[in-house]
C-alpha cells in the first residue's frame, strides 16, 4: 500500500508539473518559430529580388545578343549576293567567248570555307546565348523553389512540430547547397557577358582594326576590374566588393594554407621533440596548432 500511495503521489506531482513545463516549452518553440520565420522570409525575399534582377538582365542581354547573331551567322554560309555576282560574271565570259568563236572552260566551283574569325565569333556568341538562357531558366526555377519553400514552411501545427518543419526544410537547403545554386546564376551571367565581348573582338577583326582595338581595350578594362573585385576581399576582409568567384578563390587559398601548414609541421616534427609533446596534449586548440592558417572569415 505504501508503495502504491507513493507511486500515486509521484504521478500526481508529475501531472501537476507537466502543464508548466509544457507551457514553457511551447513558449520557447514559439520564440524559435518567430525568429526562424523572419530569417527564412528575409532569405527567400533576397533570393527572389536577386532572381528578378537576373531575369530582367538576362532577357535584355539575350535579345541584344540575338540581334548580333542574326548578322554574324550569315558569315558561316556562302553569301547569296556574291554567288549571284560570280554566276553573272561567268555567264558574261561564256557569251563573250561564244561570240568570238572560242570555248570558255568552266572552272570548278570552289568550296566555301568560313573565316577563322567568323567561326570564333559565332562560337563565342552562341555559347554566350546558351549560358544566358540557362541563367534565366535556373532563376525561374529558383523563384518557384523559394515560393514552395515558404509555402511548406507556413503550414500551421503544434509549435514543436512546426519548429521541426522549419529546421528540416532549412537543413535541406544546406544539404543540397541551395546557396551555391544562387551563386552560380550570376557567375553564368558574368561568363556570358565576357564571352560576348570576346566574340565582339573576333567579329570586328575583319571589319576594322581601330574598332577591334577599342573593343579589346573595353574587354581588358572589364576583365581587370572583375579580377580586382574578385581578389580584393581575400586581402582586405572589410572590403565590400566581391564576385561569385571570390568564394571559390577563398576556398582554394584556405586549402593551400592547410597544405602548407601541414607540410611545414611534418618537416619540423622529427627535429622538434618539444613540438611533438605539445601537439600530443589533449587540451590543445586547433587555433594554436594551425595559427599560420587561421584567418577571419568575411562571410563567404
Amino acid at each position: 500500500m505504501d508503495v502504491e500511495q507513493k507511486g500515486n503521489s509521484a504521478a500526481q506531482e508529475q501531472r501537476a508539473v507537466d502543464p508548466g513545463d509544457e507551457a514553457a516549452a511551447t513558449k520557447l518553440w514559439t520564440v524559435y518559430i518567430s525568429e526562424a520565420e523572419k530569417y527564412n522570409k528575409g532569405l527567400v525575399e533576397s533570393w527572389k529580388s536577386d532572381m528578378q534582377g537576373m531575369l530582367i538582365f538576362a532577357g535584355l542581354f539575350s535579345a541584344s545578343l540575338t540581334a548580333f547573331l542574326t548578322e554574324s551567322y550569315k558569315t558561316l554560309n556562302v553569301d547569296s549576293g556574291d554567288a549571284t555576282v560570280q554566276l553573272l560574271a561567268r555567264i558574261s565570259q561564256q557569251l563573250e567567248a561564244s561570240a568570238n568563236g572560242s570555248k570558255f572552260p568552266v572552272p570548278p566551283s570552289a568550296s566555301f570555307t568560313p573565316a577563322t574569325s567568323s567561326l570564333i565569333c559565332n562560337a563565342l556568341w552562341f555559347i554566350s546565348l546558351g549560358l544566358s538562357l540557362t541563367c534565366a531558366l535556373i532563376a525561374t526555377l529558383l523563384d518557384q523553389w523559394a515560393r514552395d519553400f515558404l509555402h511548406r514552411s507556413e503550414i500551421r501545427s503544434v509549435p514543436l512540430i512546426w519548429a521541426r518543419i522549419f529546421s528540416y526544410r532549412y537543413y535541406g537547403l544546406k544539404r543540397f547547397n541551395m546557396h551555391t545554386v544562387v551563386e552560380i546564376i550570376p557567375l553564368l551571367l558574368h561568363a556570358s557577358l565576357f564571352l560576348f565581348f570576346s566574340g565582339l573582338v573576333a567579329f570586328l577583326i575583319p571589319v576594322d582594326l581601330i574598332m577591334t582595338a577599342i573593343a579589346s581595350l573595353i574587354l581588358l578594362a572589364v576583365v581587370t576590374i572583375y579580377v580586382v573585385f574578385t581578389l580584393l576581399p581575400l586581402q582586405y576582409f572589410d572590403c565590400p566588393y566581391r564576385t561569385p568567384l571570390s568564394g571559390v578563390f577563398w576556398q582554394l587559398l584556405q586549402c593551400y594554407r592547410r597544405i602548407r601548414v601541414h607540410s611545414t609541421t611534418e618537416s619540423i616534427l622529427p627535429t622538434k621533440p618539444w613540438l611533438q609533446r605539445w601537439l600530443a596534449r589533449p587540451s590543445r586548440s586547433p587555433m594554436n596548432v594551425k595559427a599560420g592558417m587561421v584567418v577571419p572569415s568575411y562571410g563567404l
